[in-house]
C-alpha cells in the first residue's frame, strides 16, 4: 500500500503554506514530518488525508486520488490520530478504543468478543489498561493521547498517521509511542508522524519531510534531510549533531546551540583561541608531543605539562591562537600517537 503526495500546494488566501510538496510512503516506512511553528505540518496532514483540498497537486493511495475513495474504504486502510487537545468526549477509554473497530463492524451489528479482546490487547500494549473504565473527560492530555493512538490501532490500519503524538507525553510514554511505531513498521505498517522533536526523527524515522515557512520542503532519507545545515535553514537555529555512546550502541542526537542570527559562520582561516588537552600513557611520548608542537610554535600561547605518577600518565595542556584548520590538524596528529587521548576546547567566538 503506497501513499503519495504529488506536488501538493496549499495556502490560506494570499499566504502560501505548502508549495509543491512531494512525498512517497511505502510499507514499513516510518516518516517524520518536522519544521518550525507555522510551517504547515498539521495542514499538510489534513491535505494529505483529504480533510482540506489541495490548491494543486494530489494525494494518491495506490495510484487512486484519496478524495475519490469512499470514506468507509479509505478509513479501513488509513487511521488518523489527531492532537489530544482537539478531542472532547465523556466516553471511557474502552468505549473510545472500541470506536476504532467501527470499520470492521457492520452498521447494525454489535461488537463481538473478539473486538473487545482486541481492544484490551491494545490497552495492554500501550500500558494503559488501568484507564479502561476512566472517562476521557477526566484524563490528562498525555493519557488521552495514548487512548487516541489505541483507537487508531484498533482499526488494524495499513497506514497510521499521527499529528504530534509525543507532544503531551512524559519521557516514558514518549518511548512507548516511539517503540510502538517502530514495531508496527517492522510488521509492514506505514507510520507518518508530525513532530517538534528533531531527535525523534533522527533516531527513529527512515525518511523525513522538512517543511520551511513559505512552503518550501525537503524530502528524502533522514540522514540526508536532518542535517545541521538544513535545520539551521528551516529553524534558524544553530545545532550540532553528535553521537552518544552506551554499552550497547551509539545513538545520534541533535543539540540546539543558539539562534542562527546570533553568530556567523567562522571562516577556517580566522584565528581561534583553543586549549588542546592531552593525556599520554607514559612520559616518553611527551617528547613526541614536543616534536609535533615545534611546527606550531608560532601559534603557542602557553604549554603546561604534568606527570601524574600514581596513574602512570602524563597530562599536557596546550593553549593556541591559530586558525581552526591548524588546531584541527594538530589535534589529529596528536590523536595518532598510540594510547593518546586528546580534546580541543575553543573559546566562544565573538563574531
Amino acid at each position: 500500500m503506497t501513499l503519495e503526495i504529488r506536488e501538493g500546494s496549499f495556502g490560506y488566501g494570499s499566504r502560501q503554506v505548502l508549495d509543491k510538496v512531494s512525498l512517497t510512503a511505502e510499507p514499513g516506512d516510518l516518516i517524520a514530518i518536522l519544521g518550525p511553528n507555522g510551517a504547515g505540518k498539521t495542514t499538510m496532514l489534513r491535505c494529505m488525508l483529504g480533510f482540506l483540498h489541495w490548491k494543486s497537486g494530489d494525494s494518491l493511495l495506490n495510484g487512486r486520488s484519496v478524495r475519490s475513495i469512499p470514506a468507509r474504504e479509505l478509513w479501513k486502510t488509513i487511521a488518523y490520530v489527531p492532537q489530544a487537545r482537539n478531542f472532547n468526549s465523556a466516553a471511557s477509554a474502552e468505549q473510545t478504543v472500541l470506536l476504532g473497530r467501527n470499520a470492521h463492524i457492520g452498521l447494525f451489528s454489535q461488537p463481538k468478543q473478539k473486538d473487545l479482546d482486541h481492544v484490551h490487547a491494545l490497552l495492554d500494549r500501550l500500558h494503559i489498561a488501568h484507564l479502561a473504565e476512566k472517562s476521557c473527560a477526566e484524563m490528562s492530555g498525555g493519557e488521552l493521547q495514548m487512548v487516541l493512538i489505541a483507537r487508531a490501532l484498533a482499526a488494524d490500519p495499513k497506514i497510521l498517521v499521527l499529528d504530534e503524538p509525543e507532544s503531551n507525553l512524559d519521557f516514558r510514554n514518549q518511548l512507548i509511542v516511539l517503540e510502538t511505531m517502530s514495531a508496527l513498521t517492522q510488521e509492514g505498517i506505514t507510520a507518518i508522524f508530525n513532530t517538534h522533536y528533531p531527535d525523534h526523527a533522527l533516531r527513529r524515522a527512515n525518511k523525513a519531510l522538512l517543511l520551511h515557512r513559505g512552503g518550501h520542503a525537503l524530502f528524502g532519507e533522514t540522514h540526508s534531510i536532518v542535517t545541521e545545515a538544513h535545520i539551521r535553514e528551516a529553524f534558524e537555529v544553530r545545532t550540532v549533531i553528535g553521537e552518544i555512546e552506551t554499552d550497547e550502541r551509539i545513538y545520534r542526537s541533535i543539540l540546539p546551540l543558539e539562534l542562527a542570527g546570533e553568530s556567523a559562520e567562522i571562516p577556517p582561516d580566522v584565528n581561534r583561541i583553543a586549549t588542546v588537552s592531552v593525556i599520554l600513557p607514559d612520559d616518553a611520548q611527551a617528547m613526541q608531543v614536543n616534536e609535533i608542537l615545534h611546527a606550531y610554535s608560532h601559534y603557542l600561547v602557553g604549554r603546561m605539562g604534568l606527570p601524574y605518577r600514581r596513574a602512570g600518565v602524563h597530562i599536557i595542556n596546550i593553549t593556541l591562537d591559530a586558525p581552526q584548520s591548524e588546531i584541527t590538524a594538530l589535534t589529529e596528529k596528536l590523536a595518532r600517537l598510540p594510547g593518546c587521548s586528546v580534546k580541543a576546547t575553543y573559546a566562544v567566538h565573538d563574531a
